[in-house]
């Protein structure tokens, strides 16, 4: 079970750090003016969102290597590209709809003020777009943890592959219930931090 959390913990981690930095990126060409990126990106966001994540992991697993042998790789970087990618979307959607819902006046009375681009989102864009997005974030964070679980499919023992094969040599199910436990306390820690978070920002308008 230990070794099943590390796996989980690993994945979360990894995913987070790339797929949300990816995500602010492509929701800024999102709200761009360059026609041609938007609808690249429209596409990607579509493929990503509309297509299962199991079925995404399969293709770069089974698929890739079958264009190249260069594009061979162990089951846990594909697990974390996989993942990476597909959230990427989400976040991208959030917080494209985020800077979205900032007036555009406050754009305007920033350029007013000789603030260049990067202090203006720096200290009045993104304080605001992120404590608007930290609700969806943290859905998607809790979302997150409980999808790692379909990494069985490329033989990873995460913890349901762990508990699944516990019930299978015991012949009990109380395995899945120390799985469902583990889950239930990395959610609730989760939620307790994301909570935390929420109030650091809580005096943004």
């Amino acid at each position: 079970m230990i070794d099943g959390v590390k796996i989980v913990l690993e994945l979360f981690f990894f995913t987070t750090i790339f797929s949300i930095p990816l995500g602010i990126g492509i929701a800024f060409i999102r709200i761009s003016k360059n026609k041609v990126a938007r609808s690249v990106t429209s596409l990607y966001i579509w493929i990503m969102r509309g297509s299962p994540l199991l079925l995404q992991m399969m293709f770069l697993y089974y698929g890739l290597p079958l264009l190249s042998d260069k594009l061979v790789f162990d089951r846990m970087p594909i697990a974390i590209i996989a993942f990476s990618i597909n959230y990427a979307a989400y976040y991208a959607e959030i917080f494209r709809s985020g800077l979205e819902s900032i007036d555009k006046g406050q754009f305007e009375a920033a350029q007013v003020l000789g603030f260049d681009k990067l202090t203006m989102y720096k200290r009045i864009i993104l304080p605001q777009v992120i404590k608007r997005v930290l609700p969806p974030i943290s859905n998607e964070f809790i979302t997150l943890v409980k999808d790692t679980s379909l990494v069985y499919i490329l033989g990873l023992n995460d913890l349901l592959r762990i508990a699944t094969a516990a019930s299978n040599r015991e012949a009990s199910l109380m395995p899945f219930v120390y799985a469902a436990v583990i889950y239930l306390v990395m959610t609730a820690i989760l939620t307790k931090l994301l909570s935390i978070v929420e109030k650091k920002y809580s005096y943004y308008i």
